[in-house]
């Protein structure tokens, strides 16, 4: 997954030996930087874009917590799964299908620290309308903390303020085996 980001200035903020007529140029797209004088009068106009590279449309939706957890597996550091604890994000599509992966966080040997400010500015700007939550447990522990239970939570009621879905919170173990939280009836209904 990609993010692009661009500051639009006006072409009357070009310097002066590349002006040229409005009605001979398109509009320019240009990075700058901010300082007082550009911030005095105006506005910065920030534009999103998500530059999508594997077909969404054509992949599987994430309807079970196996077929999440294997494809979480898959994807996961083998030479860390096992040495930290981290925190990933699955970005989901009306239709349940992964739009893509983001790692909000990595720890040590016991747990991992998340920013809810930063996985929900990642889950916005991405137009996600279901999440699902992941991490592992580099002890092999097959249970939900109450750490892990408490995050949980914080995230589905902070989610459901933008009427986004957390459909599970899978924890992946070193040897592939996990625990979902939706399958042991630790989520709230949907």
């Amino acid at each position: 997954m990609k993010f692009c980001y661009w500051a639009v200035s006006p072409i009357s903020n070009l310097p002066k030996r590349k002006r040229a007529s409005p009605w001979k140029v398109l509009p320019s797209f240009s990075l700058f930087t901010l300082n007082k004088k550009t911030m005095k009068n105006k506005v910065n106009e920030i534009q999103i874009s998500y530059c999508e590279k594997l077909g969404v449309l054509n992949s599987e939706p994430a309807n079970s917590s196996a077929r999440v957890a294997k494809m979480l597996y898959q994807t996961w550091d083998k030479n860390t799964i096992g040495l930290s604890e981290t925190f990933k994000v699955l970005l989901l599509n009306n239709a349940n299908k992964v739009k893509g992966t983001f790692q909000a966080s990595t720890g040590g040997l016991t747990g991992t620290l998340v920013d809810l400010r930063v996985l929900f500015a990642v889950v916005l700007k991405t137009l996600s309308t279901g999440i699902i939550l992941a991490h592992n447990h580099p002890s092999g522990t097959s249970k939900a903390s109450g750490a892990d239970i408490a995050l949980t939570k914080k995230i589905e009621k902070a989610a459901e303020l933008f009427d986004i879905s957390v459909l599970d919170h899978i924890i992946i173990l070193p040897d592939g085996n996990y625990f979902s939280f939706r399958d042991n009836g630790l989520m709230k209904d949907r």
